[in-house]
């Protein structure tokens, strides 16, 4: 952990769960809890609580969870260090890095810090006289200087060692030129610059800092991009180009489009809400990030066959974060940029009114492989379309492009509901044929969503559970159970690992909450921390439930043991050899 305990826990203080999820989801509340949207997942009632008496979230839908630096994480893409940083700066204290290990945190400062210089030198090369060829690349691409110094484009040289020697100059090193992604190794050893002979896209954070680069070459050589790869300071899933100017924006849609050139060039023709995945497909991530800036979005994909395919695949995503989506078409062009040029900023706004709703996209893709004319391929269409609208929850809406489709393929508007239906019906019976297979698996029930984390003895696990309960809701527990309950007697080893975690605490005197586990749990662990800490404390006797918790962990134990499950052998192959000895014997133990 590379901050002071003493600093996480006055910043956990100061930024109350409740103040800060609210500025996210809106809440109401219920009890002793509130409870909104999952800002995470896409559900319509809400499951999402927050407890600000424990200071901890948690999903009843999707599972995640944790304490206030956890959700800032989940909510702004952030590594926890930048979350801690996040919320200092909104909480008004300077972030004392820890004395014992500032390692972490200044590569992390020195790889930003190169990015920055890194983006000064690309820039400094496409204005240099040599680099003419350069500047007109971007003229003849329609950019204006004001454009191109807005995004700070720039200029890597055609040479192994441009940006090393200038960085090195700087005070820079090789493996800190590496850990930026600006450097790659040879099998043999040598460093190299990464970026050779492209023009240069800075890629900016929402923070207005230098993360990462995208460079294209000017020529048909291959390949066409190339993008830093991940590093310390960035993920491809969790950022987008030009977003740091798109949240700025007055519109009240985004348009994603799929180039670095397509955004520049909708920014340059006054469409500032404009952003790009960035190198990969649209991801989850990507697409919670635009949410929480606008409720609509315009996909603005190339005219091509690709494009469009990724378009189909873009909607699902978009609409899982509950984004209402339309997609624009391009008439006779390739792209936006394309387009622009060619008739201009307000044909292109024109088109952008009249882009479609994604079902009646959706539609007009379908109807797209099939000849209407032809009674077969008709019949083919009816059946797609079909199993398209019977994924439409809202019967006004399901109804209304069930009209649509049936005027498509000229048949009756009976005839195509008779269709729906019969749809509707497969898909109604597949999810309740889902929703019996998980009622009649309760032991699945019980067990973590994260499979990484699967308990091998589900009752002892749910003793452990019980435990973790009583020990976050009063620590003074911990003091009860000291001698009575080594840690190694646990059967999880995520709950064991909580557990000791919690002793270590409360040896050293701190107190035993979500917020002081935050940065030393992993994410998949704190959401089950979250989930076991939500289900409320049975009132009674704590020593009484205590005892109870210990017996059976202790009991399940000498089962485990006695089964051969101790003492070196693996519990998932105990449990397989034991499946198999009653397989053996009829079922009967012998």
């Amino acid at each position: 952990m590379a901050f002071d305990r003493g600093f996480l826990d006055e910043l956990t203080a100061r930024c109350d769960i409740l103040d800060v999820v609210s500025r996210y989801v809106q809440l109401k509340k219920s009890g002793a809890n509130y409870f909104g949207l999952c800002p995470f997942h896409n559900e319509k009632s809400a499951s999402f609580s927050v407890a600000p008496d424990k200071q901890i979230y948690h999903c009843f839908g999707c599972g995640a969870g944790g304490g206030v630096i956890n959700f800032i994480m989940r909510a702004e893409g952030l590594e926890f260090p930048d979350a801690v940083r996040f919320l200092a700066n909104q909480a008004g204290m300077q972030v004392p890095e820890d004395r014992a290990d500032p390692r972490a945190a200044h590569r992390r400062e020195r790889v930003l810090c190169l990015c920055r210089d890194a983006a000064r030198f690309f820039y400094d090369e496409l204005w240099a006289p040599e680099h003419v060829r350069v500047q007109q690349y971007f003229a003849r691409r329609g950019l204006t200087r004001k454009t191109m110094n807005r995004f700070g484009l720039g200029f890597a040289p055609d040479s192994f060692s441009a940006l090393l020697d200038a960085m090195q100059a700087k005070g820079y090193t090789k493996d800190e030129l590496l850990d930026a992604g600006l450097a790659s190794k040879s099998e043999k050893g040598h460093v190299y610059d990464r970026f050779r002979n492209r023009v240069m896209f800075p890629i900016i954070d929402t923070r207005g800092q230098v993360i990462a680069f995208g460079g294209r070459v000017m020529d048909d050589s291959k390949p066409k991009y190339l993008n830093s790869p991940e590093t310390m300071v960035f993920h491809k899933s969790r950022n987008l180009f030009a977003l740091n100017i798109a949240k700025k924006t007055k519109a009240e849609y985004f348009i994603l489009a799929e180039g670095y050139m397509d955004v520049i060039a909708l920014h340059q023709a006054g469409f500032d809400s404009a952003v790009a995945s960035l190198g990969t497909s649209l991801t989850e991530e990507q697409a919670r990030l635009i949410a929480r800036h606008t409720k609509e979005i315009v996909i603005s994909y190339d005219a091509d066959g690709a494009g469009q395919a990724a378009a189909q695949r873009a909607i699902d995503i978009l609409k899982k974060a509950d984004l209402s989506v339309k997609v624009l078409r391009i008439p006779g062009a390739k792209d936006p940029d394309e387009f622009i040029k060619d008739k201009g900023p307000d044909a292109y706004r024109r088109l952008i009114e009249q882009s479609e709703n994604h079902i009646a996209y959706r539609l007009d893709s379908i109807a797209a492989k099939y000849d209407l004319d032809e009674d077969e391929q008709r019949v083919g269409f009816l059946q797609d379309a079909a199993r398209e609208l019977a994924r439409i929850d809202g019967a006004v809406e399901r109804e209304v492009y069930t009209g649509r489709a049936a005027q498509m393929a000229r048949i009756s508007m009976e005839a195509m509901q008779v269709e729906v239906r019969r749809a509707l019906a497969i898909r109604r019976k597949k999810q309740k044929t889902a929703e019996r297979r998980e009622i009649r698996a309760p032991v699945a029930a019980v067990q973590p969503k994260d499979r990484t984390l699967q308990y091998t003895d589900v009752k002892s696990a749910r003793a452990e559970e019980g435990v973790l309960r009583l020990v976050f809701e009063s620590p003074e527990t911990m003091d009860y159970l000291w001698e009575r309950l080594p840690p190694g007697h646990f059967s999880a080893p995520v709950l064991e690992k909580i557990y000791g975690y919690a002793r270590e605490l409360h040896g050293k005197g701190i107190l035993i909450t979500v917020p002081a586990c935050e940065g030393w749990l992993e994410q998949s662990e704190m959401d089950l921390l979250s989930g076991i800490l939500a289900t409320p404390v049975a009132v009674g006797k704590r020593e009484k439930a205590l005892d109870d918790y210990i017996n059976i962990i202790e009991t399940q134990r000498a089962l485990r043991q006695a089964d051969g499950a101790l003492d070196g052998e693996d519990p998932l192959l105990a449990m397989s050899r034991k499946q198999r000895e009653k397989k053996s014997y009829g079922g009967n133990r012998v």
